[in-house]
């Protein structure tokens, strides 16, 4: 099968008490397991798209993919790509705040990290039903934006640096429906270094 399921970079206890054992296995195991095992069985129709990154997949709205497995790629593939993300910007032992040139960016667009955090959280909150806020790239600055269900900014050409997973399989066995108070939990285990890593890559 030409995808898989990546290894968690740290245990799944790791991330409490703000990301809960329990939320992680189930987010993890279950969801982005299924997300894969669905991808890989909706491109068993399309043997040509096996070796495709997943990015190339999620281009342009899926351009390349077969209209009658077009949706089952997009919202398999996007929780996946979403989900291999997420997993990385997280981490135990979270400096709190970002620096280096995405630091700079942020500053400049938002002007404090207080307000970033706070129009990026208002970001997940209005999305209704489920989705991501994310945080792109656009040049050398940085803007906010938000997405349904599992698409990606790469199906509109843009550049995720940063994602918030705001689907309720990410919070409720912890906050039920406090999404907010998930929201600013989150921002306690965010891998800064990585997001770094990810501006300068973009």
């Amino acid at each position: 099968m030409p995808f898989t399921l990546p290894s968690l970079p740290y245990a799944p206890d790791a991330l409490e008490p703000h990301i809960d054992r329990a939320t992680m296995e189930l987010h993890y195991g279950k969801h982005h397991a299924t997300y894969v095992t669905n991808l890989n069985k909706a491109l068993e129709s399309a043997p040509n798209l096996a070796e495709m990154p997943i990015e190339q997949l999620l281009a342009n709205n899926c351009a390349a993919v077969p209209e009658n497995i077009r949706t089952a790629v997009r919202n398999n593939g996007g929780g996946h790509m979403n989900h291999s993300m997420f997993w990385q910007i997280m981490t135990p032992g979270a400096t709190g705040k970002p620096e280096g040139a995405v630091g700079e960016a942020i500053l400049a667009a938002f002007g404090s990290l207080d307000q970033f955090k706070e129009k990026f959280n208002a970001a997940g909150a209005a999305r209704f039903g489920s989705g991501w806020a994310w945080l792109i790239k656009e040049g050398s600055k940085v803007e906010i934006i938000s997405s349904a269900n599992q698409d990606n900014p790469i199906m509109d050409g843009k550049k995720a640096i940063m994602g918030l997973d705001v689907w309720e399989h990410a919070y409720y066995l912890k906050y039920q429906n406090r999404r907010p108070e998930y929201m600013a939990a989150w921002w306690n285990v965010v891998n800064w270094k990585e997001v770094e890593a990810r501006f300068q890559a973009a």
